[in-house]
């Protein structure tokens, strides 16, 4: 499920569910997806720690594009988009960008402006509202999570490095990957590809190369020094390479037309990526049983990959087969207890089955999982939906503003979280937190109010 957290701190999101560009064939969007957050986790986290970062407080968010891009901003957050996956032939040429990456996040390299800042803000926020109001309203996905959050991110106004803050993160990056044990040639190979990329299309420039400028003496330094590496020679396994596959099986099958997507992947591959892209392909256009067959025989190779088991938990539940989701999603967070995103996916079918146990049972799984991920928004939505089918408005009011707090909706939140407090007891937590939201959006309510009358006094 493509989707965003906060630990390593991959952001919020909510599940799969597409908002495009009017503007465009692929709009930009962070994802929330937990295999692909794992995968990108693994290799992160040993050069946070190489670089001395503070790996808990580094973002890492994923970002449906195609383009060959990564870049980091506002502060410890760093955007990858799946075009840099889907790119990648070793899962070292990836490990590399994010080493490069880390380079700028501990030397400090960030350059961008407050209104900069502010002007890419709007129109996420805008996507967030909208995405919001459309999982309230029961359209979302189960599974890769997409909320469109603005068709500008990551383009060449969010940030801007000197060559020789390039050089400098370059540099770093060798540095860390031999601290780690790593082979440095993966960087090389993906700007040797960028290159290339550059040199064919001319006339349409790269985001990563125009952001990360890159002379012909910075590479002549990088590859001298990746050549004088003693782990110049750690290449992947074949292990590593399938893992790779496997993720952007998944990216192609989610984010490309599925007719793409089965040409890509035709039925005489019968590699496991084949079949995983497919089994996405088949259920996004409508084709349920083919999906199915396709995961089955992946599940029956793997009974403990609980990836597996969430998509088919998906399939099922966005057919209409409430029911026959709930044991697959059941199976996936009990084979990955530590993913947030699996218990809510969990919790979402048993909430969809209406019925008083499921709805019990669904409340106890979203509170677990947002005390692991307290800012994921679908886990609130869907709290507030599950507290509203047993009668709590009072508590259901309550995860409404948390869920448009974490939204960076401040208005609403605040005017959620005040029909809360008058609902709750005082002596709970609940309306603790709900003040709390009041009076962190106490401004922007107000701001809000007054450039917005609601003559029928609807607000407070």
């Amino acid at each position: 499920m493509l989707r965003q957290k906060k630990s390593l701190r991959f952001v919020f999101i909510l599940p799969i569910f597409f908002v495009l560009s009017s503007t465009g064939a692929f709009a930009q969007s962070f994802l929330r997806d937990a295999e692909i957050e794992q995968f990108l986790e693994d290799y992160s986290r040993p050069l946070f720690a190489a670089a001395g970062l503070p790996a808990e407080s580094v973002g890492i968010h994923l970002i449906g594009d195609p383009s060959l891009n990564a870049f980091v901003a506002n502060g410890l957050n760093m955007y990858i988009f799946t075009g840099l996956i889907t790119a990648a032939e070793m899962p070292n040429e990836i490990e590399g960008v994010i080493a490069h990456e880390t380079g700028h996040m501990a030397g400090g390299h960030l350059q961008r402006s407050d209104e900069a800042i502010k002007a890419a803000s709007r129109p996420m926020m805008l996507s967030l509202v909208l995405g919001t109001a459309a999982i309230i309203a029961g359209a979302p996905d189960a599974g890769i999570g997409i909320i469109g959050l603005g068709q500008q991110v990551g383009q060449a106004n969010f940030l801007s490095y000197s060559r020789g803050q390039e050089s400098r993160a370059d540099q770093a990056a060798i540095t860390y990957l031999d601290e780690v044990g790593s082979s440095s040639q993966g960087l090389v190979d993906f700007f040797r590809k960028l290159r290339n990329q550059q040199i064919i299309t001319f006339n349409q420039a790269n985001p990563y190369y125009q952001t990360h400028p890159l002379a012909n003496s910075r590479m002549t330094a990088l590859e001298a020094r990746v050549q004088e590496s003693e782990n110049l020679e750690n290449v992947d396994t074949e292990e590593e390479i399938l893992r790779l596959k496997m993720v952007q099986a998944k990216i192609h099958g989610f984010l490309q037309n599925s007719q793409t997507t089965l040409r890509q992947y035709p039925l005489a591959n019968t590699s496991a990526p084949a079949r995983y892209a497919r089994a996405v392909a088949y259920y996004r256009s409508s084709n349920l049983a083919a999906g199915l067959r396709e995961i089955d025989s992946l599940i029956a190779e793997q009974p403990d990959n609980p990836f597996f088991f969430e998509l088919k938990g998906q399939m099922l539940f966005e057919h209409g087969k409430i029911a026959q989701s709930v044991a697959p999603h059941k199976r996936s967070s009990e084979l990955a207890p530590q993913y947030a995103l699996l218990k809510v996916n969990h919790a979402r079918a048993l909430v969809a089955l209406e019925q008083e146990g499921p709805l019990s049972e669904a409340i106890d799984i979203l509170k677990l999982a947002l005390n692991m991920e307290p800012d994921n928004i679908f886990g609130w939505t869907e709290l507030a939906r599950a507290y509203s089918a047993v009668g709590r408005d009072d508590l259901a009011a309550f995860a409404t503003a948390e869920a448009y707090f974490n939204a960076g909706v401040p208005h609403e939140a605040h005017r959620f979280a005040t029909r809360a407090r008058k609902m709750l007891n005082e002596q709970t937590p609940e309306w603790r937190q709900a003040n709390d939201i009041i009076r962190a959006t106490a401004e922007d309510a107000a701001r809000f109010q007054r450039r917005n009358p609601d003559p029928g006094g609807r607000r407070g």
